[in-house]
């Protein structure tokens, strides 16, 4: 009986704490319900939002550790662009991404460093797009500080970490009128392209079932993130930390906010094993209770009926997988361990009923001469999947996705991904934590769109006339 009442108190607790909260929650019905707060009258929505058209795009760069000095390696393979400043904590890191410009031909940029150096960069009159490759914990903070600025802004993922920053984007975004992109790469990789492609020409009939995931050891990288930042995320929070690489293509197959919508959110996670044996021997036995299972996944239902699986792994040894998977009425396809197809009588082919057609995969060669007649037509658009093989950023899907932003910027066109798939797309971080520690408690997923989730009819990536 004391039990009970602990847990009814719990529950009363978490209630009435986050009632108020214009972006908090409430229990009910068993669901964790989240507030979506109206429309504030000086905004209006962003989808299809395209400004005009820029000649050239100057472009800022934020955050010159890990990531970005690759993206500034790759900017100066854009024509339509031109870095014009570099800021980072470290002016040594200024200076080595100085070096890339110089070693590409292109004037060196001016140069900011130290902990407020993003904001005489944003403050700059000559920049129209800030491109932020910084700790989780400071993109949406700098991207919003950047879009009162008047400046778009592009961020690696995930773009944001709570829902309250999520709202910080979309109502940002609405009330400048400036884009703000989430910098989700794996969107743009060959395959996830190809099968969107597919999806979108009907090649696997009505996708009922996504799966996606980041499952990569991170054993050899904790050391190379400044100050500790992301192993200590890690051993501070539960759930899915990494999201948008998992969901973030298979969204796009389902439409998300295009027609459909995610509606209901379930996260459940392991103990920490692994994680808790790695804090033990980075800081010392007992030193830190390890948040983070060894692996969380998450299912999700959409409001058409559909099903989404995501998955994180970032502990313990395996192979690197991003899992990437799209299960329709008429076919299948499936990235990792291995790349298959498997289609129904979309591909007719002698079979007896001891060896049906879609319960193997086709042949390599038979799946390549499917994937080269269903690419993608932004990488068949002036050679780009040949050019971004050759400027790289894995394997080129890097460079496919700064080649589209800046694109869509000089063309005045509405970009491929938009400030409501940077939200949704983040919102995980958070959900999935929120739901585990309520002992898995289904989440009723806030709408970003307010409503207008289903005004655009399907995904499509903008092509100059």
């Amino acid at each position: 009986m004391k039990r009970i009442l602990i847990v009814i108190a719990l529950a009363a607790l978490a209630f009435s704490c986050t009632s108020q909260d214009p972006y908090g929650y409430v229990i009910k019905d068993n669901k964790i319900v989240y507030n979506v707060p109206p429309r504030p009258a000086d905004q209006q929505s962003m989808l299809g939002f395209k400004c005009d058209p820029i000649e050239n795009v100057r472009v800022g760069f934020v955050g010159l550790g890990m990531r970005g000095p690759g993206a500034v390696s790759r900017f100066c393979y854009i024509d339509d662009a031109t870095v014009v400043a570099l800021c980072d904590l470290f002016e040594d890191r200024v200076e080595s991404a100085q070096k890339i410009l110089e070693k590409h031909g292109r004037p060196r940029a001016e140069g900011y460093w130290g902990e407020e150096g993003y904001k005489q960069l944003c403050e700059r009159e000559d920049i129209d797009l800030v491109y932020l490759a910084v700790p989780w914990q400071l993109h949406t903070p700098i991207a919003v500080y950047a879009m009162e600025h008047g400046k778009h802004v592009a961020i690696e993922v995930p773009a944001a970490t709570s829902i309250k920053e999520c709202w910080d984007l979309v109502n940002t975004s609405e009330r400048t009128r400036r884009h703000c992109m989430m910098l989700e790469n794996c969107c743009y990789d060959f395959f996830e392209l190809t099968c969107l492609n597919m999806v979108q020409q009907g090649l696997f009939g009505e996708v009922v079932h996504v799966e996606g995931s980041y499952c990569h050891n991170l054993e050899p990288y904790w050391d190379q993130y400044q100050g500790d930042w992301r192993m200590r995320y890690n051993r501070e929070h539960s759930g899915d930390v990494y999201p948008t690489h998992g969901i973030g293509p298979v969204c796009q197959d389902l439409n998300i906010h295009r027609g459909d919508k995610m509606d209901l959110l379930v996260s459940m996670g392991t103990d920490a094993f692994k994680g808790q044996e790695t804090a033990d021997s980075r800081y010392g036995k007992g030193a830190y209770n390890y948040a983070n299972g060894d692996n969380t996944s998450t299912i999700i239902r959409t409001h058409n009926g559909k099903t989404i699986l995501i998955e994180h792994s970032v502990v313990t040894p395996q192979p690197y997988s991003r899992m990437y998977q799209v299960q329709g009425t008429e076919g299948f396809a499936n990235k990792y361990p291995v790349e298959g197809l498997a289609l129904g009588s979309a591909v007719p082919k002698d079979v007896s009923i001891y060896d049906l057609d879609a319960e193997e995969y086709m042949s390599d060669a038979a799946r390549e001469a499917l994937m080269n007649e269903y690419q993608h037509p932004i990488t068949k658009e002036g050679g780009l999947a040949e050019k971004a093989k050759t400027v790289g950023g894995h394997g080129g899907m890097d460079f496919i996705m700064d080649y589209r932003l800046i694109y869509c910027l000089h063309n005045g066109l509405p970009l491929d991904q938009d400030v409501y798939d940077a939200a949704e797309w983040s919102s995980l971080v958070e959900l999935t934590e929120v739901s585990i520690e309520h002992g898995s408690m289904p989440v009723v997923m806030p709408d970003f769109t307010r409503g207008e989730w289903n005004k655009t009819e399907g995904l499509s990536f903008a092509m100059a006339e």
